[in-house]
């Protein structure tokens, strides 16, 4: 099969359409012919060698997000048959400790022609009919923490919400489903487009406001927010997505609460979840396969908004 390849450790240049053994599906797995694939920060992380602790075994091919077809199953999977559309998120076995203790959701990497995931995870789902490949590949990663930002937050009708990072896959996603005052943080030309998704205003970065209620970070490492938490009220709420774990002295308040939102059980949102509750990702740019290395190129070099969809299937 063709898959995006690592064969070391460097940046996404290296990374190429090779030529690599169809993985199979063993006790309590599927494969999945991967129709389409999106890009997620962990793909240019990993086989960049970004994490010491966490060494990847190549060749290594990327990719967490997909949408596919069902072409094989495992020994003891009864919530799938071979030809059923689903859709999900897993991470590289590198993460084994990361994906969940009791149903983890691993895969051999998504940007290939067919991928093997665990079967029994709340991050793999049925597609539904209304949701198409290019979404259903948009949607899963971004999906999951738009659900479990909001269900931590508990923003009410009345806050005002700042949102660092607005213009990515979590910020677009998000934004609709804020309520109260959204304050987004982007680019003059992102501008229109982050105001259809729900914001209020748009500022530049690191030009944050005072007295905002909540702040959410979705770009920026954990150990640089003190300036996104002097936006915040007395007794004010700063979630963050990124690493490394908050503690104290990132940031000099100690009237605010401070927390990383990170869910890697499916204990606050699964697939099946994300699909019923109606979210949408977008999709700033869809890739054929051929162009795969690219996207992550673009993704760790470029200004982008929204998703980057890689159509691995070849859909148009």
């Amino acid at each position: 099969m063709k898959a995006l390849t690592a064969h070391r450790y460097g940046p996404p240049e290296q990374l190429v359409l090779d030529d690599l053994p169809v993985p199979h599906a063993g006790p309590g797995q599927i494969q999945v012919r991967i129709a389409a694939a999106s890009i997620n920060p962990l793909d240019l992380r990993l086989p960049r060698g970004d994490f010491a602790q966490l060494p990847v075994t190549f060749p290594h091919v990327p990719g967490n997000d997909f949408a596919g077809t069902v072409t094989e199953v495992g020994a003891g999977v009864t919530g799938y048959h071979r030809g059923d559309e689903v859709f999900g998120h897993a991470v590289p076995h590198a993460l084994r400790a990361m994906a969940g203790a009791k149903k983890p959701s691993l895969t051999t990497g998504t940007l290939a022609e067919y991928a093997v995931f665990e079967a029994d995870t709340p991050f793999i789902a049925h597609r539904p009919e209304t949701l198409d490949v290019a979404q259903a590949a948009a949607l899963p990663t971004v999906g999951i923490t738009a659900l479990a930002l909001l269900k931590t937050a508990r923003i009410t009708e009345g806050e005002t919400v700042l949102v660092v990072g607005a213009t990515g896959g979590v910020g677009t996603t998000v934004l609709p489903r804020i309520t109260g005052k959204v304050i987004a943080t982007g680019k003059p030309g992102d501008a229109d487009l982050l105001r259809e998704r729900g914001a209020a205003e748009v500022i530049d970065y690191g030009d944050y406001p005072k007295d905002v209620d909540v702040a959410l970070n979705l770009v920026l490492p954990s150990d640089e927010l003190n300036d996104v938490a002097n936006a915040l009220k007395p007794g004010g709420r700063l979630y963050t997505i990124t690493f490394p774990m908050p503690r104290p002295g990132f940031i000099d308040r100690d009237d605010v609460l401070f927390e990383l939102v990170l869910d890697v059980a499916g204990d606050l949102a699964g697939m099946r979840e994300v699909a019923e509750t109606g979210l949408t990702a977008t999709i700033g740019r869809r890739y054929p396969f051929e162009q795969a290395g690219q996207a992550i190129t673009d993704f760790a070099n470029r200004h982008t908004t929204g998703k980057l969809v890689v159509l691995v299937g070849g859909l148009d």
